[in-house]
């Protein structure tokens, strides 16, 4: 076998390294003291003043980096923050661009849309107005929720697969009494199934909710840890131990069980291009983005990718991040299927997401910055988290839509050379 010349050079590296005695003595374990950060709530100018007391120093962060993060109207705004963080020790900024007006003609969202897009990546907005003008002279992109059901998955522990059977046998004649307790704890969320998984002495409870206009991450935890408590109270069956998430959920992870049933919010969009469109706005043709998507799927199944498509991710951590959204949410919400077919009117473009998070309330929603980005949507309170979800997936039709026509024309690389190193 031959060694990669950069593993060589690591272990190189890695062996000088440790020859330094005293890097060795400063990895044991030491009783000397020293004061560590303790988790703070509730965030005040005070308590912003005193983490940057011992921030500050020569060989780290200086005077004008707190004048960055730690301004003036963060700090007038501190304890509006709390609820979100702790440790307050200020903001970070981002530039946000706008793409739009984005037709979307859907069972929730309908209307022309401007689309707030918080990134670092030069070219990104560029590329999705690209996509989203081309499908508003098209006539819109079509939108439908298919499925809702975020998902929690509690693990039970027996001493055998007896028991554990018996433990399902137990909870589908109390199914009634599990959903009253979870949803005794919510005025919004509604526990709408549970499916046991069995493998061997250890069942895993598949607990789908409804979840109003909320992403509702926070609410299925608090659901599911009331139904967990009923059935350790009233389980016949001796249960060795219990975890409140079994890690089968899916959850800030990209699974097959989000592809198949989806842990959000199931959301469905396409729309017709006109060859004149393909050719005039995108400057390709609508064969030489087939002739691409083809190469492309083919890429996907080959490298086992989770679903098929091209950058989910740009799009929803961009929207994410300017309306308030759990970004770490983006792992499981960018899986999916891109689809791209020649109909008699044009290239019908189409992406179904079956995990889509999102929430017009709660989580970051109320944050300045963030409430401000969902009034430029018209997609702020209570109402619209449905709605915001079909603006999500067209979104990404928009970027999948761009990238395709700029790989298939040859464009991609003069793009992002042109918006982004040659700024």
């Amino acid at each position: 076998m031959i060694i990669p010349f950069h593993v060589s050079e690591m272990l190189k590296r890695v062996q000088a390294r440790f020859k330094d005695r005293s890097i060795l003595e400063r990895m044991l374990p030491s009783d000397d003291e020293f004061t560590t950060l303790r988790p703070v709530r509730k965030a005040t100018e005070a308590s912003v003043s005193s983490y940057w007391k011992r921030l500050i120093s020569p060989d780290t962060a200086s005077p004008s980096d707190k004048a960055v993060l730690a301004d003036p109207i963060s700090i007038a705004d501190a304890e509006r923050y709390s609820a979100n963080i702790e440790n307050f020790i200020g903001t970070v900024k981002l530039p946000v661009g706008i793409i739009g007006p984005l037709r979307i003609n859907g069972l929730n969202a309908s209307g022309d849309y401007h689309v707030p897009l918080a990134t670092t990546e030069a070219a990104l907005v560029a590329s999705y107005a690209r996509g989203a003008y081309a499908a508003t002279k098209s006539g819109g992109i079509s939108t439908a929720v298919l499925y809702e059901g975020v998902i929690r998955t509690p693990a039970f522990v027996f001493e055998n697969l007896l028991e554990a059977g018996r433990f399902v046998e137990w909870i589908v004649s109390e199914i009634d009494a599990l959903k009253s307790a979870a949803d005794s704890t919510t005025n919004y969320g509604e526990l709408v199934s549970v499916e046991p998984v069995i493998d061997n002495n250890i069942v895993f409870l598949i607990c789908r909710y409804t979840t109003g206009d909320a992403a509702g991450q926070n609410m299925v935890t608090i659901a599911t840890d009331a139904l967990c408590h009923h059935i350790r109270e009233f389980c016949p069956v001796t249960i060795r131990n219990w975890y409140i998430e079994g890690n089968f959920s899916g959850d800030k992870k990209a699974s097959f069980l989000g592809l198949v049933t989806g842990r959000g919010r199931k959301v469905s969009a396409s729309v017709t291009l006109g060859a004149d469109v393909v050719e005039k706005t995108l400057g390709t043709t609508i064969d030489a983005m087939l002739e691409y998507g083809r190469v492309a799927n083919l890429g996907s199944h080959l490298s086992g990718q989770l679903g098929a498509q091209a950058h989910f991710a740009n799009g929803l951590a961009a929207l994410y991040i300017a309306t308030g959204q759990d970004a770490a949410c983006v792992a499981e919400s960018a899986i999916g299927i891109t689809r791209m077919e020649r109909h008699k009117d044009g290239l019908y473009c189409c992406v179904t997401m079956p995990n889509i998070l999102v929430g017009s309330v709660g989580g970051g929603t109320d944050l300045p910055s963030q409430s401000a980005g969902l009034n430029v949507l018209g997609l702020k309170g209570a109402g619209k988290g449905a709605a915001l979800a079909e603006v999500a997936a067209a979104v990404c039709l928009c970027g999948e839509i761009s990238i395709v026509a700029a790989i298939s024309a040859g464009h991609f690389t003069r793009a992002h050379e042109k918006l982004a190193r040659q700024r």
